[in-house]
């Protein structure tokens, strides 16, 4: 069964994963350095790396079904599924080891609506979500950190620890909103209750609070990815998805400061 997508038509490319035929070149040299294309045992994959890859960023990018996903690429639903279990985590964001000096992260929470009632719990959209704490390099707005996801009525205080975001940004002074009261970061001067700021507060919470819009950016244009607003998927395949978004993500914002 012939497929409609391919990688080898470049014009398929930037609608399916965001990229330049030439980024998405770079990412497919990326992969096969960190050996993803190694031949393994067993049955050989009916798609080269480069259609399994863009099956996997169209799948994330426009939240269909693998019935419908399938036929666009040529293959059955079962091979769809099991192309995304093994590309997924390929794909996934490598947290960052090390900041530079001078290197100012933000830090922020994001709730996505998650079907999977296992690991997902009604937040404060009203809806079942997981919690995501995100960190984002304030000057390039690269992702450097994705905690692991933890039920939606997780508050951020204890989701920025429990994430595994906290001990991955160590002691580099990290800025937040007034959402992390009690977590050593960097935070807006609070109201007192009953009083207002003094004018020397107030000014100094001016500037921070632009710097923190950055991540909310960031959001914005990662929930293009339209499975970000309704995951389908269980277990770890969430996880997963939001790794593998944030890496599409620093390739193309990468590109633009080129």
């Amino acid at each position: 069964m012939a497929g409609v997508i391919t990688a080898s038509e470049p014009s398929w490319i930037a609608p399916s994963t965001g990229l330049s035929p030439r980024d998405f070149r770079k990412l497919m040299t990326a992969l096969r350095r960190e050996g993803a294309d190694t031949v393994r045992p067993g049955r050989p994959w009916s798609l080269p790396l480069e259609d399994r890859v863009l099956l996997v960023a169209a799948y994330w990018r426009t939240n269909l079904t693998l019935r419908q996903v399938a036929p666009l690429f040529g293959v059955s639903k079962s091979a769809a599924d099991r192309i995304i279990d093994h590309v997924g985590p390929l794909l996934a964001l490598k947290p960052r080891r090390r900041f530079a000096k001078g290197t100012v992260p933000i830090v922020d929470g994001t709730l996505v609506p998650t079907r999977d009632h296992t690991i997902a719990q009604k937040s404060k959209n009203y809806r079942h979500s997981t919690n995501h704490q995100v960190v984002v390099d304030a000057h390039t707005r690269l992702v450097v950190v994705v905690g692991k996801p933890l039920p939606g009525n997780r508050n951020d205080c204890k989701a920025w620890a429990e994430s595994g975001s906290k001990a991955a940004v160590g002691r580099t002074t990290t800025i937040a909103d007034g959402g992390y009261p009690g977590t050593g970061l960097v935070i807006p001067h609070r109201r007192p209750e009953g009083g207002e700021l003094t004018e020397w507060q107030a000014e100094h919470n001016r500037d921070p609070k632009k710097v923190r819009a950055r991540v909310e950016h960031v959001f914005a244009r990662t929930k293009n990815w339209k499975i970000l607003r309704d995951r389908r998927l269980k277990g770890d395949g969430a996880h997963h998805a939001m790794l593998g978004i944030a890496r599409l993500h620093n390739l193309v914002q990468a590109a633009w400061h080129d």
